[in-house]
Parts: C-alpha cells; sequence; structure tokens
C-alpha cells in the first residue's frame, strides 16, 4: 500500500470513529428516552390504579379523626346525662307549678259573702233568699215592662201577652240559675256568677222586642242564693273535717286515760315487786337497787302520762320534713298529746306518703297549742295550702325554723340533720339504672 494511501486511511479514521461513537451514544440516548416514557407511562396508570387506595386511606383517617370527636362526646353526654334529667325534671316540676298558679288564676278566687257560724244559719239565709224570690214574682216585680201594651185596641189583652211573656222569661231564667247553682263547685263559682249575668242579659236581649227586662234586685237575688249555697256546701265540708278532727282528739285523749293508767299499774308493779324484795332475807342487793330504778323509771312514766291526761293543753309540738314526698324546703309543724310522740310521726309516714318524716324537734310544752300557733304565725305567708288551715306544711328552709324555734323555746332541741335513709336508697337505685342506660350499646357508635 503506498503512502498516500495510508495517510489518507489515518487522516479519515479518527472522525469515522467519532461517527460511529456519536451514534451508538445517540441509539442510547433514544433507548434511554424510549424507557423514560415508558417508565412514566407506568407511572400514570399505577397513579391512576392506585389513586383510589389513596383516596380510601385519607377517608379512613378522616373517620377515624370524626370518632374519635364522637367518642368524646359521647363520654361527656354520658358523665352529664344524670345532671340533665335532674334539670329537666326541675323544668318539668317548675312548669307544673306555673300550670296550676296560672290555672287558679284564670279561675279567680271566691271571696265569702256571707259571715254565718254554721250550717244552719247558711240553710236559714237561703230559705230566706227564695222566699224573696216567691215575694217578687207573686208581686209581679221579678220583670219590668214600662211600656202599656195594646192588642187589637185593648189594654187587657195586651197585659194578658206581658203576663205570658213574664212566665216564659222567668221559666227561662229560673232554669237557668238552677243548674248554674246545682253545677257550682269550689273552682267555678265566678264562671257561675257570669252564667247567671249573661242568661239574664241574653234573656233581656231576647225580650228587647216588647221591653221586657228581668228585676236587677231578682237578679241579685239569684247570685245571693248562688254564694249561699256555694257557702252552705263549703260549711257542710268543713264542719265534717272539723267532727273528724274532734274524733281523732277524742281517740287520743282516751288514748292518754288508758297510757296514764297502764302506766299506774306498772308502777303499782314494780312497787309490789321491790316491797317483795326488802322484805325477803338474802336478797341481793344489786337486784333491789334494779327494781328501785325500775320503779323510778315508771313514776316518771306514771306522772308524765297522768300529768297530760289531766292538762288539756299540754304536749309536743314536732317539727318534721320528708325530702323525697315534698322537696327540701317543706316542713310540717304541728301537734300531739300521745306519750310516745313519735307514734305520731310514724303514723304520718304511712302509706300517706311514699317515704318517711325526719324528726327536727320535738318539743314538750304546757302550753302546746301557744307554742304551735305561734310558730304557724311565724310562717303563715309561707303555708303550702293556704286554703285549708289543718295542713300544716310550710315551704320555708330548716335554718328559719330553728331560728323561730330557738326565739319561742329557747330550751328546745334542733336537729338540721336530714337522714332520709329510704329517699337516698332509691337515688342512689335510680343512679345505678341510670349507669346501665348509659353504658355503650348499639345505639353509641364505637370509636374506628
Amino acid at each position: 500500500m503506498d503512502p498516500i494511501t495510508i495517510f489518507a486511511i489515518a487522516w479519515l479514521l479518527p472522525p469515522i470513529l467519532l461517527l460511529i461513537l456519536w451514534l451508538r451514544a445517540r441509539a442510547a440516548k433514544n433507548r434511554a428516552e424510549k424507557r423514560i416514557t415508558e417508565a412514566e407511562v407506568t407511572a400514570e396508570s399505577l397513579k391512576e390504579k392506585y389513586a383510589p387506595i389513596t383516596s380510601v386511606e385519607d377517608e379512613v383517617s378522616t373517620l377515624r379523626d370524626t370518632a374519635t370527636e364522637i367518642q368524646k362526646q359521647i363520654e361527656k353526654t354520658r358523665s352529664t346525662y344524670s345532671e340533665k334529667r335532674a334539670t329537666l325534671k326541675m323544668i318539668e316540676q317548675q312548669v307544673a307549678i306555673y300550670d296550676e298558679k296560672l290555672s287558679f288564676a284564670e279561675l279567680g278566687v271566691y271571696e265569702p259573702h256571707f259571715e254565718f257560724n254554721d250550717a244552719d244559719e247558711f240553710k236559714q239565709e237561703i230559705k230566706r233568699i227564695r222566699d224573696g224570690q216567691k215575694a217578687m214574682i207573686s208581686a209581679k216585680t221579678s220583670t219590668l215592662c214600662p211600656t202599656d201594651w195594646e192588642m187589637n185596641g185593648s189594654r187587657a189583652k195586651g197585659q194578658t201577652m206581658i203576663n205570658r211573656q213574664t212566665r216564659l222569661t222567668m221559666r227561662a231564667f229560673n232554669n237557668e240559675c238552677e243548674a248554674a247553682i246545682a253545677n257550682t263547685r269550689w273552682n267555678n263559682v265566678n264562671a257561675m256568677e257570669k252564667r247567671i249575668l249573661n242568661a239574664a242579659k241574653q234573656i233581656d236581649k231576647a225580650n228587647e222586642s216588647m221591653n221586657v227586662r228581668i228585676s236587677g234586685q231578682y237578679v241579685s237575688l239569684k247570685l245571693d242564693e248562688l254564694h249561699a249555697t256555694h257557702e252552705y256546701r263549703e260549711r257542710l265540708k268543713m264542719e265534717k273535717e272539723n267532727r273528724a278532727e274532734m274524733a281523732r282528739a277524742e281517740r287520743e285523749e282516751k288514748k292518754l286515760l288508758a297510757e296514764a293508767e297502764a302506766a299506774e299499774r306498772e308502777e303499782e308493779r314494780y312497787q309490789k315487786l321491790l316491797d317483795k324484795a326488802r322484805s325477803e332475807a338474802g336478797v341481793d342487793e344489786s337486784r333491789i337497787a334494779e327494781l328501785e330504778a325500775a320503779l323510778a323509771e315508771a313514776h316518771t312514766t306514771s306522772e308524765r302520762a297522768r300529768a297530760m291526761a289531766e292538762m288539756t293543753k299540754s304536749g309536743y309540738v314536732y317539727i318534721i320534713s320528708n325530702i323525697g314526698s315534698f322537696g327540701e324546703d317543706v316542713v310540717k309543724i304541728g301537734l300531739t298529746r300521745r306519750l310516745e310522740p313519735d307514734d305520731r310521726v310514724k303514723e304520718l309516714g304511712d302509706a300517706s306518703v311514699p317515704f318517711r318524716f325526719d324528726t327536727h324537734a320535738m318539743i314538750y310544752s304546757d302550753e302546746a297549742p301557744a307554742l304551735e300557733n305561734a310558730l304557724h304565725k311565724e310562717f303563715a305567708n309561707r303555708r303550702v295550702n293556704a286554703s285549708n288551715m289543718r295542713k300544716e306544711f310550710f315551704r320555708v328552709g330548716l335554718q328559719e325554723v330553728e331560728e323561730a324555734v330557738k326565739r319561742l323555746a329557747p330550751s328546745a332541741s334542733f336537729f338540721t340533720d336530714r337522714e332520709a335513709q329510704e329517699w337516698h336508697e332509691t337515688l342512689s337505685r335510680r343512679k345505678e339504672e341510670l349507669k346501665d342506660m348509659a353504658r355503650p350499646s348499639d345505639e353509641f357508635p364505637e370509636a374506628i
């Protein structure tokens, strides 16, 4: 090979090698770009494929947070459930009280019109009122007709027409009044008054064309009959209650006498036993001392029983409460002449109320009625029942009652503690029931 050819080959060989290297690098780049594109396509495909999984994970995380919040709310609700129920119950009670007050406000307060002392006086007054009505009807003054009517030119026929209309008027009005009086009760007296007045007004309106109207005096007599009849019925109820109270007092009196006699017999029995023990030889001195102590106690009991049986004003003034039945600020201030005054408290807490009473004071006094009356006057405006004075319940706190007792009976003991065992046991049972109700169940979602 000649030198020129060799030189040409040597001169062309580097560019050829560079070209080959460039072509190989370009091919490698194209392959790399292709792989990158394929990888990007694959990545996009995988991203689209697994996108729901990512969304689900986000939702799961959100649900977990929500469930945790719900669980906290459930725990908070459970912890305050009993308090909310107690608050709701108190609100319901207040609403009931306001409804009752509103109801009575609508009924109005009846003011007595007569001041008789017994039912017989009311009966006589009712008879006098009815006799007055009959006299007015007989005298034809129960209705008024200032117009001299003529019929076919005849005044006599016109008067006959007026007389007939008057009889119809009296029959209609009297029937309405009789119905009102017969249906009168303590809670509708004012309504029955309006019924009588409205009946007179409507009948007068119907007779307007004939200028006939009912006399105002006759209407007043009907209202007097309504009032007297109502107060007569209330007096009968009061006298019945008084007789029942007198019978109870008489039974208590007989019981006191029986207790006094029994105490005297017990004292005599111990006296005989002591005399016999002293007369016998060799009797233990401790036995004699025991009999002497028993005799002294029996003597004290006998003296007290005899004094209470002989003294009509002696007795015990008791102050008791019943938080389960009436609430915290209601007390009963009463009097008993029983030798064992606690028997009266037990009797009051028998089947008539759901829980037993707590005794805060049991004050013996030779002037028990005066002490009881003084305590009643202290809280006269706090009476739960302002209509029946024998219902001796007062809406007042124990602290105020204690202060009044210290003023009126300084030596008396007063206890502010409320045992209320049955009430507290009932509350505990209710709380356990509420806890059982508040335990997790299907109604409350658990945290995820």
